[in-house]
Parts: structure tokens; sequence; C-alpha cells
């Protein structure tokens, strides 16, 4: 599993410079490109992946590539748990700040544990 995780972040890594690169104003980088900002960061350009990459999103128009992604990741099931309930405020009002304190605290763990995935863009 561990060597397709380093698969996926080495597509990854030319998928982003990719970006960068676009949204550096260049708006059909090359390999040469690429490969300057991924040796910029001390990583490791793959001409193999770099080439089918580039094959790939040949006269394509990146605003559409990324929307057709998105489209694709809206139908991944995200996994994880299930929606937060909220109660609805009694009539004095007295459930309704509780309630938000909760959601308010579930929010901050979220935040907190997005900050590190485990790995680096650019191992």
């Amino acid at each position: 599993m561990k060597n397709g995780a380093t698969l996926k972040r080495r597509e990854m890594k030319v998928v982003a410079a990719y970006l960068l690169a676009v949204l550096g104003g260049n708006t059909c980088p090359s390999e040469k490109d690429l490969k300057k900002i991924l040796g910029s960061v001390g990583a490791e350009a793959d001409d193999d992946r770099i080439q089918l990459l580039l094959s790939q999103v040949e006269g394509k128009d990146i605003t559409e590539l990324i929307a057709a992604g998105r489209e694709k990741l809206a139908s991944v099931p995200a996994g994880g748990g299930g929606a937060v309930a909220v109660a609805a405020p009694a009539a004095g009002g007295g459930a309704a700040p509780a309630a938000e304190e909760k959601k308010e605290e579930k929010k901050e763990e979220k935040e907190e544990s997005d900050d590190d995935m485990g790995f680096s863009l650019f191992d």
C-alpha cells in the first residue's frame, strides 16, 4: 500500500507543478517548465509522468478540466462520521447556545486534523 501511496504523490506533484505553471500565466507549460518547478522545491521529476500528463491535457482548457474533475469528485463518498444534529431551540432559546458551542468545537477539531495529512506535497 505504501508503494501505491508514493506513486500517487509523485503523480500529484506533476499535476501540482502543471497547475502552478498555469496559475503563473503559462497557458501551455512544457516538460522543461514542469521540471524547473519541481526542481525548485527539490522534488523528483519523472519524465514518463510528465509526458503522460502533458499528452492528456494537450489542447484542453484547464478550467474545463478542473470542472470535470469536480464533477467526478462529487460522486466520491467522503466517508467518516455523520452529520451534526442541531436541536431546535426551546421556547426560551436556552438550547441554541449549547448546540452552537458543540458545533463550533466539532469544527475546530476538524480544522486541526486537516493541517497535516501525513505527507508533504513535495516529499
